[in-house]
């Protein structure tokens, strides 16, 4: 693999994400949670620099910088870097990980080896295929659905999806050029998604992330995910930081001085001999 060169990209966001809700930012000040919603849904590697929010939000630059640290404090935010492989080249990108759930260190530190769970959402959600199925009258009246003849065309419905058809082409397939009457809807829907189905689609593998790493908000070098507790490093944090251990008979740094005072001290006496008799 050819080596790579660390590149700027945007936002990416964070795995396992919970479903949207409007009280996914309500423990945020205003400010932080309009912010905070406006990242939310931008597109994956969209930039969110301050500079780029500024001119889409009706903040400055510092305002925006401040926020985003808040929103780093209040584990919506990480700062890093990502290491991404194909089977031509081993890429090291800039990322700015954003999580809609607030998460702490342990989550992060998890999410940065990759091995998040995936979670599960708090409240029954219906999938893209049930909500199109059930709203089949109001493209086409004659195809009036109950909720028990959704929830069993369904399966059939999201293999459809999963295949890569379009929720247009599901709807095409399953309206056009109705006969008249239509007897029985749940079954001609039924045989149209049997008969209709669109061969699986060859899409290309994608990138598999190798490595994260995070790294300080305030100084910006990396560090173990551990290490930077809220996102910064114990400096910037106001804790002390243990002098590391040299090897045996090192001098520590504020002593060099002293020592070699002694050291001249020591050569003066040897250069001072007594005089024979």
């Amino acid at each position: 693999m050819a080596d790579s060169q660390l590149r700027p990209t945007g936002n990416r966001g964070a795995a396992s994400q919970l479903p949207r809700t409007d009280r996914d930012f309500a423990h945020l000040p205003a400010r932080e949670a309009s912010i905070a919603a406006c990242i939310d849904r931008l597109p994956e590697g969209s930039d969110i620099s301050v500079k780029t929010l500024a001119k889409h939000l009706p903040y400055g630059q510092c305002a925006l910088r401040t926020a985003l640290n808040r929103l780093q404090d209040a584990g919506h935010l990480r700062r890093g870097s990502e290491c991404v492989a194909n089977d031509e080249v081993l890429l090291w990108v800039t990322r700015t990980f954003f999580s809609r759930t607030a998460r702490d260190d342990e989550w992060w530190a998890a999410f940065t080896r990759g091995d998040v769970p995936a979670e599960q959402p708090q409240r029954p959600t219906r999938s893209r295929a049930f909500a199109l199925l059930a709203a089949l009258v109001r493209t086409a009246p004659a195809l009036t659905l109950s909720a028990a003849d959704c929830a069993a065309l369904e399966p059939q419905a999201v293999e459809w999806i999963e295949r890569g058809a379009t929720e247009a082409e599901l709807l095409h397939a399953l309206t056009a050029g109705l006969p008249t009457p239509v007897h029985h809807p749940p079954t001609l829907v039924r045989r149209r998604l049997a008969d209709r189905m669109p061969p699986e689609r060859i899409t290309p593998a994608p990138r598999r992330t190798v490595l994260r790493t995070l790294e300080c908000s305030e100084c910006r070098p990396p560090g173990t995910a551990e290490a930077l507790i809220g996102g910064q490093c114990r400096p910037c944090r106001g804790e002390a930081v243990a002098a590391p251990a040299g090897p045996d008979g090192a001098v520590p740094a504020n002593g060099v001085r002293e020592r070699m005072n002694d050291v001249r001290a020591g050569l003066a006496r040897r250069s001072v001999r007594p005089k024979s008799r």
